[in-house]
């Protein structure tokens, strides 16, 4: 009888456990949506947890490991104590001043009277204002040419909308110098033409490039621009390192093109223009009739952005307003700051064997790691992981530093062929510059 009951509690159990396993299978199946599939993975998820349980010197990262300006502190500690409506909800679509003034201060660098209420939408980060942007004009099956490398969001975001990304590279058109530019990567024009279809709504640029740190030329501008018009689409600009170019290279606005106005989506970053990237403000900058779209997948999202931040930014734009061009403006003595760490950090690569790929922009350089020859463990060689992310693991493990692999920024079908690449964040003190430098000479000792 005891073992009879024993059998019977085993079978409710064992019964019990099948119901519980095919309800979480039905749950799964009815909470699940389609478009989360395949954008569940990402790099600055994996790699930053990476460098953090490693403790390594951190060149991945794409933020500085300094405080931003002091005139930007004391505006947002002006802020805070600003009484109580600086600690409330403000205009759903950006802060009164602060879209003032970035229509105030861009209006005269594109060329275009730009209305500050309907021109202008302030977002959680340029990372939001991407999204609303792909949310608010791509439809189900519409074709969006991204050009590689890119920054990883674009991929993931337009899948989630349903539409299709088309790819075209840059490629290098020097080879066997010792140092290349990020301005030897070209767009071929025949290829990107011929990307373009009757169901082609929009293409994304990023400019100055991450990771490559290329600055478009006004004549590459001018053959993306009339594409555009040629096809009747959009253009997605990213310009969120729009302020830190070096050798006398000019960031120039696609929207400042001729007929570019009406169909261009400019996308810019407080993280990036005023070195404080956990602010988390951006913006876009566009016609009404394309703004009144994105402010649509604004309210429904995120609806509001922090009050006191937009505030302190505002005040920042406003002192760059009368300082431009002058010495004294943070658009000016950023670059020059960072072109001598692009320099050092570029120097150091290039004595221990490395190719530098020398950028004209960002804060970001890419080196051809071809020269290092490493043999990964087998934690490090499972499955058909691309080189630069074995590699980039075995360095952040083994060596203490952390880097990031290139080949993320590219579509599948062209991954191979731009492996042999890793990514250095040079926006760093100069202690954390050398502290890499020492892991780099040590590492060539042994090769």
């Amino acid at each position: 009888m005891g073992i009879t009951r024993k059998l019977a509690t085993k079978l409710i159990s064992y019964q019990s456990s099948i119901r519980h396993q095919h309800k979480k299978v039905i749950m799964s199946r009815r909470l699940h949506a389609r478009r989360t599939d395949g954008v569940d993975k990402n790099i600055w998820v994996e790699f930053t947890q990476l460098a953090a349980d490693y403790k390594a010197v951190n060149l991945g990262q794409g933020f500085p490991d300094f405080s931003p300006p002091k005139f930007l502190q004391d505006a947002f500690c002006e802020a805070v104590s600003g009484g109580p409506q600086m600690h409330q909800y403000t205009r759903a679509f950006g802060h009164p001043p602060l879209v003032k003034n970035l229509a105030k201060f861009f209006s005269r660098i594109v060329g275009h009277e730009i209305d500050p209420l309907e021109d202008v939408l302030v977002t959680v980060g340029a990372y939001q204002a991407l999204f609303c942007a792909f949310q608010a004009l791509i439809d189900e099956g519409d074709e969006v040419i991204i050009v590689e490398p890119f920054f990883d969001c674009y991929q993931p975001m337009v899948k989630m909308v349903g539409g299709k990304a088309v790819y075209v590279p840059l490629r290098p058109k020097v080879e066997g110098s010792t140092v290349l530019s990020s301005g030897d990567w070209v767009l071929s024009a025949e290829e990107l033409a011929s990307k373009f279809t009757p169901r082609t709504k929009a293409i994304v640029i990023n400019t100055p490039n991450n990771p490559l740190g290329k600055v478009y030329k006004t004549e590459e501008l001018q053959m993306i621009a009339d594409l555009c018009i040629k096809h009747d689409a959009l253009c997605i600009s990213d310009e969120v390192y729009e302020w830190l170019t070096y050798d006398g290279n000019k960031h120039v606005k696609i929207a400042s093109l001729p007929g570019m106005w009406e169909r261009t989506i400019t996308i810019g970053s407080a993280g990036k223009t005023f070195s404080a990237t956990g602010w988390k403000i951006g913006w876009t900058i566009s016609s009404e009739q394309n703004i009144k779209r994105l402010k649509a997948m604004h309210q429904m999202s995120v609806f509001d952005c922090a009050t006191t931040v937009q505030e302190a930014i505002a005040r920042g734009f406003e002192r760059e307003y009368e300082l431009f061009g002058t010495p004294e403006s943070y658009f000016q003595q950023l670059p020059a700051l960072l072109h001598q760490k692009r320099n050092k950090l570029a120097s150091c690569l290039e004595s221990v064997g490395l190719q530098p790929i020398m950028p004209e922009g960002g804060y970001f350089l890419i080196a051809d790691i071809s020269s290092v020859k490493v043999d990964f463990n087998d934690s490090m060689s499972a499955g058909d992981e691309p080189y630069d992310f074995r590699f980039v693991k075995w360095l952040t493990k083994e060596k203490g530093l952390a880097t990031i692999p290139v080949s993320a920024f590219y579509s599948p079908e062209h991954r191979q062929e731009f492996d042999k690449y890793i990514r250095f964040c040079f926006i760093k003190e100069d202690s954390t510059l050398d502290a890499a430098e020492d892991i780099l000479r040590k590492l060539s000792q042994r090769q």
